[in-house]
């Protein structure tokens, strides 16, 4: 994952729900540039209760709303697509939010707003 053009701008790079890595089969459907629906199988790379992050060999821009489909449950949610970034292997990653709240999407337990991903460092001093 890269990191969000803004620099070190804390507002710009505090979260509204904690980050999870997660690689989960989705499916996107976008409307294409001569205005027909397009398709991909996609996987997320890192979702939260607000959107993921996925890579995308379509083309989509800032701005642009898109579907994703949850392959598992078949649930569908309508996105904006808030960044892009050039990725390998001629894919965008690309950050989507989710238009309406869907906490539940991921069918996953997201860690409590006051949880830290590292946990102090265990030193022999500490026993």
């Amino acid at each position: 994952m890269s990191a969000p053009p803004f620099g070190n701008d804390p507002a710009h790079n505090r979260r509204r729900s904690q980050r999870v890595l997660l690689r989960m089969p989705i499916l996107v459907i976008a409307r294409g540039p001569n205005g027909q629906h397009v398709s991909e199988n996609a996987f997320t790379s890192s979702v939260n209760a607000h959107g993921a992050l996925i890579y995308l060999a379509l083309k989509v821009e800032t701005g642009q709303k898109i579907m994703i489909k949850n392959t598992e449950t078949g649930e569908e949610q309508f996105v904006r697509v808030v960044r892009t970034n050039p990725a390998q292997e001629g894919k965008l990653e690309v950050a989507v939010e989710f238009l309406r709240p869907a906490p539940k999407f991921w069918r996953i337990a997201f860690p409590p707003d006051d949880w830290a991903p590292h946990a102090p460092e265990i030193t022999a001093d500490t026993f």
